[in-house]
C-alpha cells in the first residue's frame, strides 16, 4: 500500500469532543511501510475496528501530549496492538512527562510489559525506526503541557495544539508535502493558547506546503462554521491548497 494518511477523528478540545460533536481519535499514517497512530484520543480503539483496521497492524504510537483529548485511548490502542502483549514489536514516541510523574498517561504494567521500545520526545532531537524518521521540532507553549510539533520523514509536519508563536515561521520547514494543523477556533476572542484559522494563514502564507489539512476543530468552530468555506478562504488568502478533514478521510501521500 502507498503512503496514506487516515484521519480517526477530527474534533478537538474539551467540548466538541466530550460532547461528541465529531469523533476524536487522532489519525494513521502509512509511511516507510509502517502505520502509525498519533494521538489515541476518546475513542480511537473502537473508532479503528468500525474501520475495518486492525490495531494488531500497528507499529508505532507516537503522543504529542498529555491531554486526554490526546491521550484518552493509549493504554487500550497499544495492549490492542500488542494482542494482549504477543506481539512485542510496537514502538511509542512521547514526551517523558506522559510517562513519568503524577500526571503520566501510560500505564506502568504497559511500558514494562507491552512496548518494545520508547523514544523519549525532546525539542530538536530525531528519531528512526525501520527507514522512518520522526523529529520533535517544537516544543509549544500549550497551557503548561509538554506539547511537541512532530516532522514526518522531512516532509509531513504535525502542529500539534500550541500557542502561536512567530517562532514557528522560523523553525517549520518551507515546502514541505504536507502539514497537518491542529486550528481548534476560528480566532481568538479570549486567550485560550490553542490555533486558530487565522494563525494558520500566518504559517501557511511564509511556509508555502503543497497541501494544508486543517483539523481538530474546537465547539464553535463546528457549530458556527462551514468549514469548506473556511478551506477556500484559506487557500484563497495564502495560494495553498487546504483541505478541513473529516471523521474518516482518507488521503494518499
Amino acid at each position: 500500500m502507498s503512503d496514506s494518511l487516515i484521519f480517526i477523528g477530527t474534533a478537538g478540545g474539551r467540548a466538541s469532543v466530550f460532547r461528541r460533536i465529531r469523533r476524536s481519535g487522532g489519525f494513521l499514517l502509512k509511511l516507510s511501510n509502517l502505520w502509525i497512530h498519533t494521538d489515541p484520543g476518546p475513542g480511537a480503539f473502537v473508532y479503528l475496528h468500525e474501520m475495518g483496521f486492525d490495531p494488531r497492524n500497528l507499529d508505532c504510537v507516537v503522543l504529542s501530549h498529555i491531554h486526554l483529548d490526546h491521550s484518552a485511548d493509549i493504554n487500550s490502542v497499544i495492549e490492542s496492538a500488542t494482542d494482549g502483549g504477543k506481539k512485542r514489536e510496537v514502538v511509542l514516541f512521547a514526551p517523558l512527562s506522559a510517562l513519568e510523574g503524577e500526571n503520566r498517561v501510560v500505564l506502568p504494567f504497559i511500558r514494562k510489559e507491552r512496548i518494545a521500545k520508547e523514544f523519549i520526545l525532546e525539542e530538536g532531537k530525531e528519531y528512526e525506526y525501520k527507514g522512518l524518521t520522526i523529529k520533535a521540532l517544537m516544543k509549544h507553549k500549550h497551557h503548561h503541557t509538554e506539547t511537541y510539533a512532530i516532522l514526518y520523514n522531512k516532509r509531513i509536519l504535525y502542529v500539534s495544539c500550541a500557542l502561536y508563536e512567530d517562532r514557528m515561521l522560523e523553525v517549520y520547514p518551507k515546502n514541505l508535502d504536507l502539514m497537518i494543523i491542529n486550528t481548534t477556533l476560528y480566532e481568538k476572542k479570549k486567550y485560550i493558547e490553542h490555533l486558530t484559522v487565522q494563525d494558520a494563514k500566518k504559517l501557511l502564507s511564509h511556509l508555502k506546503p503543497k497541501l494544508a489539512i486543517l483539523t481538530h476543530f474546537g465547539y464553535e468552530v463546528l457549530l458556527n462554521h462551514n468549514l469548506e468555506d473556511i478551506a477556500m478562504e484559506v487557500k484563497k488568502e495564502t495560494g495553498v491548497e487546504t483541505v478541513c478533514a473529516y471523521d474518516g478521510m482518507e488521503v494518499k501521500l
